[in-house]
């Protein structure tokens, strides 16, 4: 996890430079400023060079303390609730071909959202889940024209 937020920055200071460089082999404009079309570029260049080396630094900054996001991940119900969603995402993609649109949105975003919010919030959850399958089965195929299973 380290090795990538410190490689990215790295990563951009290198296209940053790469850009930066390659800008200068632009070549002069024939009327007006012969040096207009190298401007954008190299000023383009330049901002992308130092955010990527103000972002290196501030990640560098903390990269000795502790990071508590990924510890966060394996504490409390975070951890299942990722489990639950991919493994309904999986049935949503079984049932999507037999049952249409329609019908397996309704059934694979009423499960996540009782799942999430509890039976305590069961007329919230009903209503969101149809009236956003409805909405988004509306506009795309009436408003879009665009025929969905």
């Amino acid at each position: 996890m380290k090795a990538v937020k410190i490689g990215m920055p790295l990563l951009m200071i290198i296209i940053a430079g790469f850009f930066l460089i390659s800008s200068f082999a632009i070549p002069k404009a024939n009327l007006g400023n012969p040096n207009g079309p190298l401007y954008f570029p190299i000023g383009l260049s330049i901002f992308m060079l130092v955010l990527s080396v103000i972002y290196l630094f501030n990640e560098l900054k903390t990269l000795h303390e502790h990071n508590g996001k990924i510890q966060g991940l394996f504490e409390g119900r975070t951890l299942k609730l990722i489990a639950v969603t991919i493994a309904l995402g999986v049935i949503y993609a079984f049932i999507f071909e037999p049952f249409g649109f329609l019908i397996s949105t309704i059934i694979f975003l009423g499960c996540l959202l009782f799942y999430v919010n509890g039976w305590k919030k069961w007329k919230a959850n009903i209503i969101v889940t149809v009236s956003f399958s409805f909405i988004t089965w509306y506009g795309f195929s009436e408003l879009l024209g665009v025929s969905l299973p």
